[in-house]
């Protein structure tokens, strides 16, 4: 489970996470929306402890991430390209989180035949550095990379921006396929209002950095959040 406790972030006055209480129980496939600037990615850079947070605490699988790293051999993320290495192929960077989490080549090697269709002959034997693909394909290897080393915690900051549709449609499913497994926790945020309702089984509504809305997935769902938006 994931918890966050009395979260609040400010920058030089401005406060642009204010949390009280918000429980992501083991298991769930969780979305978070939001408009530009409304906490999205600062929240979930506190899960990782890419951030401090000004005041309160978060616990990982009942760890505080700010106080302990264990939490971090069963949580991964892909937040923007930053998380890349950007001067390797994308097999070196895969090989390379692959020892990091245990992996050797031939485990790495099965988890990459499984994304086959999702890099769509784009990513492996390019012989191109990460820095040198699109946005959309650095995109696509820092998702997979995410996956190496079957995580129990999976966090992904706007998985869904710079992909062409056919490759949307096949995340679509990898993010199904994760939610499916009960001892995986997807995190997922997203301005496509529709996409995040199909993968996702909750969706909390991020408003300048509080919880807005808090919801269980259901066929009206989409609307009332397209209605919230359109206030």
């Amino acid at each position: 489970m994931i918890g966050v406790h009395n979260i609040t972030k400010t920058y030089a006055g401005n406060t642009v996470l204010n949390i009280e209480h918000l429980e992501i129980p083991k298991g769930d496939s969780f979305g978070l929306v939001g408009n530009n600037g409304a906490g999205k990615t600062t929240l979930f850079s506190a899960l990782l402890d890419l951030i401090k947070p000004t005041t309160g605490h978060i616990e990982n699988s009942g760890i505080k991430v700010s106080e302990n790293e264990d939490w971090k051999s069963i949580t991964s993320a892909f937040i923007d390209e930053t998380f890349l290495i950007g001067y390797l192929t994308a097999e070196e960077y895969f090989y390379f989180i692959g020892e990091l989490r245990g992996q050797n080549k031939a485990d790495v090697d099965a988890l990459l035949a499984e994304f086959e269709d999702f890099f769509h002959g784009e990513i492996l034997g390019q012989k191109k550095y990460l820095r040198d693909l699109s946005k959309g394909n650095q995109k696509k290897a820092g998702i997979v990379a995410a996956l190496i080393g079957n995580p129990e915690v999976v966090i992904l900051d706007e998985p869904f921006a710079n992909l062409d549709p056919t490759t949307q449609i096949r995340l679509k499913k990898i993010i199904k396929d994760l939610a499916a497994d009960p001892t995986v926790t997807v995190l997922v945020s997203s301005h496509d209002l529709m996409h995040v309702t199909e993968v996702c089984e909750r969706i909390v509504v991020l408003d300048k950095g509080e919880v807005v809305k808090d919801l269980a997935t259901s066929t009206e769902t989409l609307k009332e959040l397209e209605e919230h938006f359109n206030k």
